[in-house]
């Protein structure tokens, strides 16, 4: 027996160090049971405990390898493809009721899932919200408001550090251009916009006539129902649904908290689990009479929070996935795109924390730039992780193998999508030929300095002006010193540009090589801070007066200029132009192709796999539940005792410092009550902000992030590791009672109406 678990172990894990572990602790049974037992001088008792001690060393070996065992398994080719890896974004119009049922022992009415889509709602065109009261009260993320809250600040106010609190309703504030959606028509258009497509002749006289349908279709149903209404793809086009909004513009602003306590660790505690964060925030919606809008659908607030074991429901807008995509797809980003764009988040997010760092009286200037692009950064970074697990790479083949057998062996299937997986691989391997070029010669916009972009500027001024005066664009007619005036701006940030213009640098040197004759010329062939400060004392652009000098100059001063970033784009943009229009002829077969892949889906497997996540709402089913990592078990929730460890453990130092208010724990809070959780729902970006509830609509928590794990989502659910974190009802209800004591706002969630 114990042989035979020895050998199971070795075909199973591939680690050195547990081979010699378990070689030396066979040979010591292998003595003492030659040297002992037969000589009658070792106990029954100590035979037994030490070969008891033996197996459940193997047992302990088995548990504390299963991750690296995922990773480094040489039997990767017996990897199949799960259950849910397409994941569990279920949409409205198609919930597998049959499997709630099964799992849960509970199949939601139309009744159910008509008021669940009615009482979410899509804030701000980016994350998601939720009614939460009849009196319009929404609920959202402090991270998906922020911005807004922030153009109702008064002056003397600092609404980040210290929150908002309307204690009465005239205190409500109104942030004009916010709104809300909510969603009240699903439609299948699926026909009208697959005939277009099939009238056209080529690829791209294809996408230009699915393009004209969608905005005559969009059209048509708006005028016809007075709602906002899009055509969304799903299956990558397989089926084309249109979807109708309500929209209400008119929202003030109810309740945030300190960003500190929303935020709590900012980019480092970002995308992690265990987490202590209070990440949330209330608005109002009101009707154009200045009244708060009367609705019956809305999510009745639970004050107990998540149950263990419950069924979870996330009803919210995840953003997009790529599940669909084939492996050559998933290379190409593996190998190219997202270390790449790793890349760059990395260098940019170094340039504003250390700016940040060093400016502390810039903090509301620098804090959401360096809070936005940590997130892109983590992402990418995170993302990029996972697409190099193999075992969820090897699940991925596995899918592709099994789909391509059942599309191959029938034969009108395999007429009409058999060139798909191959016609995808060649215009992947075109694309990873002109990659670096194309990264290279973009410059400027927000990546690079403003230094490139006014190059592009005054070049284009330059050739505008050498023509006559009618041939040119109306803003290049007449005087042209108010123009010039207009392109240059008054104040510019030299620290900042100087310091994205080595991360430019930095990039092109990469893409191109040292001893690329663009690079030499633009550099000096210098590297670092030399070839920055080469160029700013070799170029014109850098100060506004020696730019208007240049400009006023004309247009052959200009463009035969020796400026390092007039010849770098002069020398580029024509290569630039003709490599960008075979990237987009290659993504517009592809794009084609990706339909003709959700088609295919389509036709294989039906509606039983959820499509990719589309920035519209689904339904997402899970419950809370802990998984491994770092060597440990995360626990399923998480109370405010941890959150306070946390704080205490980096001595209250940035970026763990809480608000004042929140320093010492007011009497009435209840440490012991639950602050977070995990759930296995399946969440993307775009869900932030969407409420978790149980099978009586009742709110038992807030979704505000997912773990790093979750990253692979992008790409493949996997329910093992994957998942999602939100603020538990009953922790955010005892925040919002014993330390903000806004008594308001709890009754409000309480009863479900103001009074």
């Amino acid at each position: 027996m114990f042989l035979l678990n020895t050998i199971n172990c070795f075909s199973t894990y591939n680690s050195f160090k547990l081979h010699l572990t378990l070689m030396l602790l066979l040979e010591y049974l292998c003595f003492t049971l030659k040297n002992n037992i037969c000589e009658s001088k070792m106990k029954p008792s100590r035979i037994f405990y030490s070969l008891f001690f033996f197996n459940l060393c193997l047992v302990f070996s088995n548990c504390a390898s299963s991750v690296q065992t995922q990773l480094s398994n040489p039997k990767l080719d017996t990897v199949k493809a799960g259950q849910f890896d397409m994941g569990k974004m279920w949409t409205f119009d198609n919930p597998p009721l049959e499997y709630f049922e099964r799992e849960y022992g509970f199949k939601p009415s139309e009744e159910w899932l008509e008021k669940a889509r009615k009482c979410a709602l899509k804030f701000d065109g980016g994350c998601t919200a939720s009614f939460v009261s009849e009196d319009g009260l929404i609920m959202t993320n402090h991270h998906c408001g922020r911005d807004a809250m922030l153009t109702v600040q008064k002056p003397g106010e600092d609404l980040f550090k210290d929150g908002f609190i309307a204690n009465i309703l005239e205190e409500e504030r109104h942030i004009p251009g916010l709104y809300v959606d909510q969603l009240l028509l699903i439609e299948d258009v699926t026909d009208e916009i697959k005939a277009a497509i099939k009238s056209g002749s080529d690829d791209n006289e294809k996408i230009k006539l699915k393009n004209l349908k969608i905005k005559e279709t969009e059209k048509s149903y708006s005028e016809k129902t007075g709602l906002t209404c899009l055509v969304i793809p799903l299956y990558n086009g397989g089926k084309y649904s249109l979807y109708g909004y309500k929209r209400y513009s008119n929202i003030k602003l109810v309740m945030a908290p300190e960003f500190n306590i929303a935020s709590t660790g900012w980019d480092y505690d970002n995308f992690t689990y265990p987490r202590y964060e209070l990440d949330f925030m209330f608005f109002r919606a009101y009707n154009d009479s200045g009244k708060p809008i009367k609705t019956k659908d809305y999510f009745k607030f639970n004050p107990d929070g998540a149950k263990e074991n419950e069924p979870i429901f996330v009803i919210g807008n995840p953003g997009r996935t790529g599940r669909l995509q084939t492996l050559a797809q998933l290379e190409f980003k593996r190998e190219y795109q997202y270390p790449n764009l790793a890349g760059w988040f990395k260098d940019i997010y170094s340039v504003y924390f250390e700016l940040f760092n060093k400016y502390p009286e810039r903090e509301s200037e620098l804090l959401n730039m360096v809070m936005s692009i940590g997130n892109a950064k983590k992402v990418y970074e995170g993302t990029l992780a996972e697409l190099n697990n193999d075992y969820l790479i090897a699940k991925k083949k596995d899918f592709e193998k099994t789909f391509q057998q059942r599309v191959n062996e029938n034969p009108s299937l395999k007429n009409k999508y058999g060139k798909i997986w191959d016609e995808i691989l060649a215009s992947r391997d075109e694309m990873k030929k002109i990659f670096y070029e194309i990264d290279a010669y973009q410059v400027g916009g927000f990546r690079g300095p403003r230094y490139f972009t006014f190059a592009t500027n005054i070049i284009k001024l330059a050739e505008q002006l050498k023509l006559p005066e009618n041939a040119r664009e109306e803003k290049f007619r007449g005087n042209p010193d108010s123009l010039i005036k207009k392109m240059y701006p008054a104040k510019l940030d030299v620290e900042l540009q100087k310091k994205l213009l080595a991360v430019q640098l930095k990039h092109i040197e990469a893409d191109l090589g040292k001893s690329n004759p663009l690079v030499d010329e633009l550099t000096g062939g210098n590297s670092g801070d030399a070839a920055v400060e080469f160029i700013f004392k070799n170029s014109r652009l850098t100060s506004k007066d020696d730019f208007t000098a240049l400009a006023k100059e004309g247009p052959e001063a200009i463009l035969s200029s020796n400026d390092p970033f007039i010849k770098y784009v002069l020398n580029t943009r024509d290569k630039l132009a003709g490599l960008q229009q075979r990237a987009n002829e290659l993504n517009s077969g592809e794009q084609l192709n990706n339909q003709l892949l959700g088609e295919a889906l389509f036709d294989v497997f039906g509606q039983s796999l959820p499509p990719d996540a589309t920035g519209t709402l689904r339904i997402s089913d899970g419950v809370i539940k802990s998984y491994e990592y770092n060597g440990t078990l995360a626990p399923p929730k998480t109370t405010y005792y941890g959150m306070y460890d946390r704080y205490y453990s980096f001595n209250g130092k940035f970026p763990w410092t809480l608000p004042q208010r929140w320093q010492k724990p007011a009497p009435e809070l209840n440490l012991e009550y639950p602050l977070d959780f995990a759930s296995t729902n399946d969440i993307i970006g775009g869900n932030s902000g969407s409420a978790a509830v149980n099978k009586n609509l009742e709110v038992i928590g807030l979704v505000f992030d997912g773990n790093m794990e979750s990253h692979a989502g992008d790409f493949i659910f996997d329910p093992a590791n994957n998942r999602t974190v939100a603020i538990d009802s009953k922790g955010l209800l005892e925040a919002i009672s014993d330390v903000y004591k806004a008594k308001r706002l709890k009754e409000e969630l309480l009863k479900g109406k103001i009074e």
